[in-house]
């Protein structure tokens, strides 16, 4: 046991002095902190699997309940915008054709949307037991939200793939591009974001009551409900540019543009593929200031939870 312990003793003398805590500059900090994610990606999975089981925890059904609410609101916003208000088209009357694949396509990827950033503005005050006790990069936090929410994704896109099947209109061909030009826009945007109001969170508790009052509005500012077209016969000129300058409204698109065979024949912006590229960049960019303010603010976090 003595030669044990003294064996862990040398091994541990032996070990370099790291600094913990975040370290400071654009550059090497981001190096830094990527290397420090890295290194709890363990720790990463473990923190997923826990947000997937606490939120369903003692629940009967489980991950069903992952459906239900983005299935509950495709059943009201069909029947009541789709049938009731004469949204969805149908012979004689014109409208939005498949309204519920198209419907159904724009709330896969606002749930996406909203998840990863309602999630992650709570993450450090949720784990505030933890973080007060035990250094480790705090990033690990809304990305583990992140996870979760990428799990719950791929259920729901899972059974919009199987409508576009059962309804004889799966999507092929290039159209798969903007699919994933979309994704990777709404996943670096959410990220980004998430880390900042995660972090903002922490001083200003009311940031996650106002989020959820913004997500519900923000909704109705993106192509989710009613169709592009609706916005191009009202909407003209710098309104217009406005509204498409709305990240959440392009990954709509690109979204629809992808599952939405139907509405082949819709208008779409015509310069959709490269408004996406460009705000993939400034997401990025974006990204990128919003850990570097996460990592300077993460340094009172202890103090203020």
């Amino acid at each position: 046991m003595t030669n044990e312990s003294d064996a862990r003793a040398a091994r541990l003398a032996a070990e370099p002095l790291r600094a913990a805590g975040p370290r400071p500059g654009f550059i090497q900090g981001t190096v830094q902190s990527l290397r420090d994610i890295v290194g709890q990606g363990e720790l990463l999975g473990l923190l997923v699997r826990r947000e997937l089981k606490a939120r369903y925890k003692d629940s009967i059904l489980g991950f069903f309940w992952s459906l239900m609410k983005p299935l509950a609101m495709l059943f009201v916003y069909y029947i009541a915008i789709g049938k009731f208000l004469g949204a969805e088209e149908i012979p004689g009357r014109p409208g939005t054709p498949d309204f519920a694949i198209f419907i159904f396509t724009g709330l896969t990827a606002w749930q996406l949307f909203s998840d990863i950033i309602v999630g992650g503005t709570g993450s450090i005050v949720t784990n505030s037991g933890l973080i007060k006790k035990v250094y480790l990069p705090r990033e690990v936090f809304p990305l583990s939200v992140i996870g979760a929410a990428l799990f719950n994704f791929l259920i729901q896109l899972g059974i919009l793939v199987g409508a576009t099947v059962a309804l004889g209109k799966f999507p092929t061909g290039d159209r798969w591009w903007f699919f994933v030009l979309a994704l990777a826009v709404l996943i670096v945007l959410s990220t980004a974001l998430a880390l900042l109001l995660a972090a903002v969170n922490v001083y200003l508790r009311d940031v996650q009551y106002l989020i959820e009052i913004l997500i519900m509005i923000l909704m109705w500012a993106s192509p989710i409900i009613y169709a592009w077209k609706y916005v191009d016969n009202v909407l003209d000129g710098l309104l217009q540019s406005l509204y498409l300058a709305n990240p959440m409204t392009q990954v709509v698109l690109g979204f629809q543009r992808t599952f939405w065979v139907a509405g082949d024949d819709q208008p779409y912006p015509a310069d959709l593929m490269e408004s996406l590229w460009i705000t993939l960049g400034v997401s990025v960019v974006l990204l990128w200031v919003c850990q570097r303010v996460f990592s300077r603010l993460q340094a009172n976090f202890a103090q203020e939870l």
